[in-house]
């Protein structure tokens, strides 16, 4: 897989550096089919390293009610476009500046991380080659506010006998004081429920991609 060099800045067409959060994606806390767990972690290391930019950070969601949302140039792809239907997925957004972005996704075959636009570009394409019940909705959450509210005990990856659709991670799951599961309120797509704001494909590319003027 492609990725940045190993350094703590990214070049930004030769104007003002932005800091790459997570330096090394080979560093970073992943299992395979566990988006919203690798992501939590994601947000860890920033409270750890960079508190100061938790406040520019965003764990966005990505589903819609028929629970099949195409993405392409993602890793588990078995075709020359590297397409996958997920259930849903989770990727991680940095926006240090009104007018820059970066994603971080780490099931993308794009380099971690990858600008917006070129994410979005490669990763969603366009609505209009879709179908409705493969449209993509994004519930945008402030990585904060995920942090606190967040639970999962992992039961959507349990079959009915028990036994686990994929192994889980070794740490244990992710609860808080008030909730021990709650990842279906991130998940489902409702604009008038659940954390943060949902918004369409072309409200999250107004809402995270400020074009140079």
């Amino acid at each position: 897989m492609a990725s940045e060099p190993n350094n703590r800045i990214i070049q930004n067409n030769a104007k003002k550096s932005v800091l790459n959060l997570f330096p090394k994606q080979g560093d970073c806390s992943y299992v395979s089919c566990y988006c919203e767990e690798n992501v939590y972690k994601l947000v860890e290391e920033v409270i750890q390293a960079h508190p100061n930019e938790l406040n520019k950070c965003y764990v966005v969601f990505i589903s819609n009610q028929s629970r099949t949302v195409p993405l392409w140039r993602q890793r588990a792809g078995n075709n020359e476009d590297r397409l996958v239907i997920w259930d849903y997925h989770v990727i991680f957004l940095y926006q240090p500046e009104p007018d820059k972005c970066l994603v971080y996704d780490l099931d993308s075959e794009l380099p971690f991380p990858t600008y917006v636009h070129k994410y979005v570009t490669e990763t969603f394409r366009t609505d209009h080659i879709l179908k409705p019940d493969y449209f993509r909705y994004f519930r945008v959450v402030p990585a904060g506010e995920f942090i606190k509210e967040f639970s999962s005990d992992r039961r959507h990856m349990r079959r009915p006998d028990g036994s686990w659709i994929k192994p889980p991670p070794n740490y244990p799951a992710i609860a808080n004081s008030s909730s021990i599961h709650n990842l279906e309120d991130y998940i489902q797509m409702d604009i008038g429920k659940g954390p943060g704001q949902v918004l369409n494909l072309t409200q999250f590319v107004q809402r995270f991609y400020k074009p140079a003027t």
